[in-house]
């Protein structure tokens, strides 16, 4: 293990960073697309000619905020999904039957969502998941709890 890893995981011991800024920290050591894409989004110069990678993970942080009476005890959450499963789930809505596509597509229509769902194709998600890799949606609560939801 290298000295940069070790000094990282000190820090993520003694709680002066969280677990995500300890995994985006050592992929960035590694040279993995993390570190890759976190550099070409702080360089406004070469934004336009950085190569992204191919996005992995969908992922979801939740960290307790400084206002919880027990931190110890507080919740905490880190969901990593990855892309491939999001990717086959779209292909078996091939082998979903016609009458739950349509009770579907209605429930959708009563929510005020006018979306086909056999209208989804897998070329397109490949679209959608490129763009899901600039996204970054991070929600700070009353508590001070840290939600993060992004793509890696």
């Amino acid at each position: 293990m290298s000295d940069n890893k070790r000094k990282i995981l000190e820090m993520l011991e003694n709680g002066k960073i969280s677990g995500d800024e300890a995994y985006r920290l050592i992929s960035a050591i590694d040279g993995g697309e993390t570190g890759q894409k976190d550099s070409a989004r702080e360089s406004q110069s070469t934004s336009d000619t950085a190569v992204k990678g191919k996005a992995k993970y969908l992922r979801v942080t939740v960290l307790p905020g400084d206002k919880h009476t027990d931190p110890e005890h507080a919740d905490r959450v880190n969901v990593r999904v990855p892309m491939s499963l999001i990717r086959a789930g779209i292909k078996l809505t091939s082998l979903i039957p016609q009458e739950a596509l349509d009770k579907a597509n209605s429930a959708l229509k009563e929510k005020g969502i006018n979306f086909d769902v056999r209208s989804i194709k897998a070329e397109d998600i490949e679209e959608l998941i490129d763009a899901l890799g600039d996204m970054q949606v991070d929600v700070e609560t009353a508590k001070g709890d840290c939600v993060k939801v992004f793509v890696e």
